[in-house]
């Protein structure tokens, strides 16, 4: 059993009989998340949090990437996917390689929509990363991931799978090799231009199944990181750092999240959970952030909007790891928190990507 397996299954085992703790099994999951900042915060912390918010209690997979499908609310009605709408006027990432991974609002790729649907979309400049996790018809999930710098791409795992690290070797030949980790699949390193490092995996998948997904991909070609959620102002000395978005079990579920980032080591998250089963869990708030109630959880470090219908929105800041923080460090306060907050925009459908612009 992984770290990651052991940290939900004694949230679940010693709430069996009462109220799951969500908050404790979302500052688990971050803990992981954080640990692997470089990597896949993506693939696990944000369908963690799906976790987290909504107290699910069952059999969680080791292997995290694509948990939203599997959700209760995955067997939605069919309907037009979202998709991270065209960047007009920026360049592909065949065309300008050094540019992937350094602006968290701009994906540097794209996929042939009449062949694939998106899933996923991420941006983390802080390990120069891009990611997109999509679907070619019926068959499974592929990931692929992208950056200027071989390194970053070799580190990352296996499609958020847990425990893969270093199991999988990453050769940039090109060939699509076959593993047996987490129940086997498919995987492929290559350089699709000169300067530009890419893998490409799938989980219970083939060589062939994921070589003809790979055929999707498309170069030369520029995205938004588009989500339902936008934010206003950022704290002073703070840049946003990453944007992930999940889409996979839309439109009865979806997540987004922003990362602001102030040197030397201060984060702050800001995520927004949709669920067509979430219910309004904190009936009265204890903060007033722009005029609309809010509720700061018991632990100080994470403060959550209300009343925005089958959603959760909340920021999370503060040092909140063992070790002291650096030198120098700046927290984000709880002010700040309710800064951002405040400034955020949501969709006014969630569940209708037409209403996100």
């Amino acid at each position: 059993m992984t770290d990651l397996d052991q940290r939900i299954a004694s949230v679940l085992r010693e709430h069996a009989e009462g109220e799951t703790d969500t908050g404790r099994l979302l500052r688990g999951s971050r803990t992981l998340g954080r640990r692997r900042q470089a990597r896949r915060r993506a693939a696990a912390g944000t369908a963690l949090t799906l976790v987290g918010v909504l107290g699910l209690v069952g059999v969680v997979r080791a292997d995290v990437g694509g948990l939203a499908e599997r959700l209760p609310w995955a067997t939605a009605p069919a309907t037009a996917a979202p998709l991270p709408p065209r960047a007009d006027g920026a360049p592909g990432a065949a065309r300008r390689p050094e540019l992937v991974g350094t602006d968290p609002q701009v994906l540097h790729l794209g996929l042939d929509t009449g062949r694939a649907r998106y899933l996923a979309w991420a941006v983390l400049t802080a390990a120069r990363t891009e990611s997109i996790r999509f679907r070619v018809g019926g068959g499974h999930p592929v990931l692929v991931e992208v950056s200027p710098d071989a390194r970053a791409v070799d580190e990352l795992l296996v499609d958020g799978l847990p425990g893969a690290e270093g199991a999988i070797p990453v050769t940039f030949d090109g060939r699509v090799r076959e593993f047996q980790v987490g129940g086997g699949g498919a995987v492929r390193a290559w350089q699709p231009a000169p300067g530009l490092y890419a893998r490409a995996s799938m989980l219970g998948g083939d060589r062939n199944a994921l070589a003809e997904a790979v055929g999707a991909i498309r170069w030369n070609e520029a995205r938004r990181c588009d989500s339902p959620l936008r934010l206003g102002a950022v704290p002073q000395g703070a840049r946003v750092d990453s944007c992930e978005v999940d889409v996979g079990a839309f439109p009865s579920g979806l997540t987004a999240e922003f990362t602001l980032v102030r040197s030397p080591a201060a984060t702050m998250e800001v995520r927004l959970v949709h669920g067509a089963q979430i219910a309004g869990q904190i009936a009265q708030g204890n903060r007033t952030v722009g005029g609309r109630p809010a509720y700061l959880y018991p632990d100080g470090h994470q403060l959550e909007l209300l009343g925005i219908p089958k959603a959760h929105l909340a920021a999370s800041f503060g040092w909140r790891w063992s070790s002291d923080p650096p030198e120098g460090q700046r927290d984000f306060t709880e002010t700040e928190a309710a800064g951002v907050l405040a400034g955020t925009q949501v969709a006014r459908d969630l569940t209708d990507s037409r209403t996100w612009d």
